[in-house]
């Protein structure tokens, strides 16, 4: 099967962050990028950065926890860019407390864009992939999957992701499918600044803090991830699928 002359790669919470960096590598590997955010107009600066330095890219608004929302993006990035080929599940929220302070609403808006967002999304474009006999998932899950303190919605969500991936991977794999997860650690974002303003320490004391954990001695960066979302995307690495890959300058387990 001949392959397309450029790919389409979606990213999710893409906007700023992780999911940019992530677009921004993907454009620069060749991909034509989706960059999907609540509102297409988030995306805009993106996308105008990314034609800029050569690649083609283009912005949608997308509540990935809305079933009929999800299809109507799905169905717009086909008619503009053409048929999802790669898939990068980055959108996410934070609504951190202690369990017993923890309201429901906080834990089911956690569950709805981590967990709902990545299966609504994935549901969509499984069949153009299947079609192809090529395609790439990637899920964001996170270090907090192994347990962290005042995230045990987050902790549960970025789990659940782990699992989900893993069995993305056994289902979709006779199709030429690869599914893979990445969790970072402690990444410099906008969703650090709030975990430190939830703690009520000045944020450059807690990187401070969080960097003597990390065996490289450093935070880590939006295109750390990027670098490794890279190469899971690969033709290369289609033998690779199923996998957790920790990000965070140090082992995991």
């Amino acid at each position: 099967m001949s392959e397309p002359l450029s790919r389409v790669a979606i990213v999710t919470g893409a906007a700023r962050g992780i999911g940019a960096a992530v677009a921004r590598r993907l454009a620069s590997d060749g991909f034509t990028v989706a960059v999907l955010d609540l509102t297409a107009e988030a995306g805009q600066g993106l996308v105008a950065e990314i034609r800029g330095n050569g690649g083609t890219a283009a912005a949608f608004g997308v509540d990935v926890s809305d079933e009929s929302a999800v299809a109507a993006g799905i169905e717009s990035i086909v008619a503009e860019l053409g048929p999802p080929l790669a898939l990068v599940n980055n959108a996410g929220i934070i609504r951190d407390n202690l369990v017993h302070r923890m309201s429901v609403l906080d834990w089911d808006s956690v569950m709805n864009v981590h967990l709902r967002g990545a299966f609504l999304m994935t549901h969509a474009v499984q069949s153009y992939m299947t079609a192809a006999g090529w395609g790439r998932i990637v899920n964001m899950s996170s270090t907090s999957a192994l347990g962290n303190r005042g995230q045990a919605n987050y902790a549960a969500a970025k789990a659940g992701l782990q699992g989900f991936t893993k069995t993305l991977a056994i289902e979709l794999g006779p199709f030429g499918i690869t599914a893979n997860c990445i969790a970072p650690g402690y990444i410099e974002t906008d969703m650090l600044l709030q975990t430190a303003s939830r703690m009520r320490i000045p944020y450059d004391e807690y990187a401070e803090q969080m960097v003597v954990n990390v065996p490289v001695r450093r935070m880590g960066q939006p295109q750390d991830i990027a670098a490794a979302a890279s190469f899971f995307f690969r033709d290369e690495a289609s033998f690779v699928s199923g996998q957790v890959l920790y990000v965070g300058g140090g082992p995991y387990s």
